[in-house]
């Protein structure tokens, strides 16, 4: 019986062993080569800022100024509440510390820079799409910003989803970190819209169902499902009847600059922001980004839930 035990002991020690060496941030997503970067570009820093609707987390809330980002949002969940961080550059409560490369590791691999993970809540799983030029463009940005003094509150997790380490488990099975690669045989309009869709717009994190894990499940992408905060019904955006099918280029372009659908109603909820923070981009860019979903393939989502009677 002793020895029973002792063989017991020494596979969960070597268990947790592996779990440790391999939730590491360094093993489960390594830090890109950045090299030498070229001077930021911060006008191409602020159309990334538009793209990815940064204020919308990260503003504080209650005042009017957006380029205020104090953090402090409230992000319901099915794992908890998560709160948005102050990205803002003071230098004790914001990223003013942070240098470039900081930066880059945690859009594109979801590492803070005391080498920590972060939880998929902030959308990495699409930000890792930018490259690092992009990424710094976008830091340069955010430096001419307010510096706003105040930490956010922290997240508000219960067990096990308040041990972070277990989230290199989760990108072990989930987290691809390969940037976006053009598709050669594609338009460059096309691979535009791509790249500002799946990357800086992130419009996959809300447009897709998720497993119970919290992934996004690969089959159902962009075809729509229950809001991430548990506000209703995000929904399909693909070239299924339930979704754009019947929308022309233009009109997906249109949607994305004024918020008016082809039938005349104007879109609500967590998409108004979105809107307003597109509507900042080129129409060039926005025709860029109907390309793109105009040639998504039919999937049908999840089915909605029935409302009460």
């Amino acid at each position: 019986m002793r020895r029973l035990f002792l063989t017991l002991g020494i596979f969960i020690l070597l268990g947790l062993a592996g779990f440790y060496v391999f939730t590491d941030p360094r093993v489960v997503s390594p830090a890109p080569e950045i090299g030498t970067l070229p001077p930021p570009d911060v006008e191409n820093g602020k159309l990334l800022f538009a793209a990815g609707g940064c204020s919308s987390c990260h503003a504080t809330p209650g005042q009017d100024d957006k380029l205020r980002l104090g953090g402090g949002l409230a992000l319901p969940s099915p794992f908890g509440t998560f709160h948005a961080p102050n990205i803002s550059p003071h230098t004790r409560d914001g990223i003013g510390n942070w240098g470039v490369k900081d930066f880059v590791d945690a859009m594109a691999t979801g590492v803070s820079p005391s080498g920590q993970h972060y939880y998929p809540a902030f959308p990495y799983t699409s930000y890792r799409l930018m490259p690092p030029k992009a990424l710094a463009d976008l830091f340069a940005y955010i430096r001419t910003l307010p510096s706003v003094e105040g930490r956010a509150p922290g997240h508000d997790l219960p067990f096990p989803f308040n041990i972070r380490r277990a989230v290199g488990g989760w990108k072990l099975l989930f987290f691809d970190g390969t940037p976006f690669r053009p598709d050669p045989t594609k338009s460059e309009e096309w691979n535009r819209g791509a790249y500002l869709v799946q990357g800086p717009g992130h419009c996959a994190e809300c447009h897709s169902n998720r497993n119970a894990l919290g992934a996004i499940i690969p089959s159902t992408r962009f075809a729509g499902g229950p809001d991430p905060e548990g506000k209703g019904f995000v929904p399909n955006i693909t070239q299924h009847a339930d979704g754009l099918a019947n929308w022309s280029k233009s009109e997906i372009a249109e949607m994305l600059k004024t918020g008016f659908t082809p039938s005349f109603d104007s879109v609500g909820g967590s998409m108004a922001p979105v809107v307003r923070n597109i509507a900042q981009l080129s129409d060039a860019d926005r025709m860029a980004m109907a390309e793109f979903i105009k040639s998504l393939p039919a999937v049908a989502g999840p089915p909605r839930p029935k409302k009460a009677e």
